[in-house]
This record gives C-alpha cells, structure tokens and sequence, in this order.
C-alpha cells in the first residue's frame, strides 16, 4: 500500500510539474534570412517558411542591428503590380520572440515580386529601405476553388440526407 501510494504521489508530482512546459508556445524557428539597409540601420528579415509561398501562414521577424528598444518605424507589404500607396503599419513586438519586431502567421495572398518597405527612427536619424527581390511562389497544393468545392460535399450530402428524412416523415406523419 506504502509502495503505491509513494507511486501515485511522485506520478503526481511529475505531471504537475510538465504542465508549464507543455503549455509553452512553440519557439518561433527562423529557417531564411535576408539583409535590408533601412538608412544608417541594418535589419535582418526572418521567415519561419522558405521559400514563401502564396496563402501559406509564416513568421516574419524584423531584427535592426543594436536592438529595437530606442527605434520605432513602419512597415509597407507592396503586392507584385500594385498601384498607389501601401498601408504602413506600425513594427510591433513578435508576440512570441519579444527581442524582435515581427508578424505572428502571416500569410499573404498573391505570387509574384513582393516587396517590403521599411521607414525606422532612431538614434542614427530616420531612415528608408526596402526588400525588393521577395519571390512569392503558387499556392501549396490545389486551387482554392477546388479546394473549396471538394469541401462543400459533405455539406450537399448532408442537405439531400435531410430532405430524404424530412419527405419520408411527412409521408408516415399523413
């Protein structure tokens, strides 16, 4: 009894203390980079994915040389034969590598050129740049329409299995 009891307590023990690590995020794992001068600063450009691909979510991260905590600047995603401004948005923390700035599963929706458009204040002054040679491949796997049809069956077999019941109770119900 002493002996199981002793068990039980230490099986306890170690499942309370891996719950923490089993709840953890999984670490952002950045497999390409690339250099961008943005003015007096360099920034590395992380993807968690290579290469891009259409529709396909990844990490971006944004690492200026010498830190982000006395910088601030924004970022442009320019899509390949775009026309007019792109929107800026502000470089915030990657919420799951906080030393960073960066894009949690990002996808974006079209192949060709893309380009990234970088403006950075700091103590250097302000600065422009831009990744200009982002090479989005075709979307994994089928074409969406495709993709979309095949997983609406189930959905039209499920609607003729209902209107097969509902027709033969209204039969039995007369």
């Amino acid at each position: 009894m002493r002996r199981t009891l002793t068990a039980l307590a230490f099986t306890a023990c170690l499942v309370v203390a891996s719950a923490p690590a089993a709840n953890a995020y999984e670490p952002v794992n950045v497999v390409h980079t690339e250099r961008v001068q943005v003015g007096p600063y360099g920034v590395t450009v992380g993807f968690s994915t290579w290469p891009v691909r259409a529709y396909q979510s990844l990490d971006w991260t944004f690492a200026p040389d010498g830190g982000i905590g006395d910088k601030s600047g924004t970022l442009a995603m320019v899509a390949p034969g775009a026309t007019g401004q792109p929107r800026q948005r502000p470089l915030a923390r990657h919420p799951r590598k906080l030393e960073v700035w960066g894009l949690d599963i990002k996808s974006v929706d079209a192949a060709g050129q893309w380009a990234l458009r970088f403006h950075l204040d700091g103590p250097l002054g302000t600065g422009d740049g831009a990744l200009t040679s982002l090479n989005v491949l075709e979307q994994p796997g089928p074409p969406l329409a495709l993709s979309w049809s095949a997983s609406t069956l189930p959905l039209v077999g499920l609607a003729g299995f209902l209107v097969v019941a509902w027709r033969r109770t209204r039969v039995v119900a007369q």
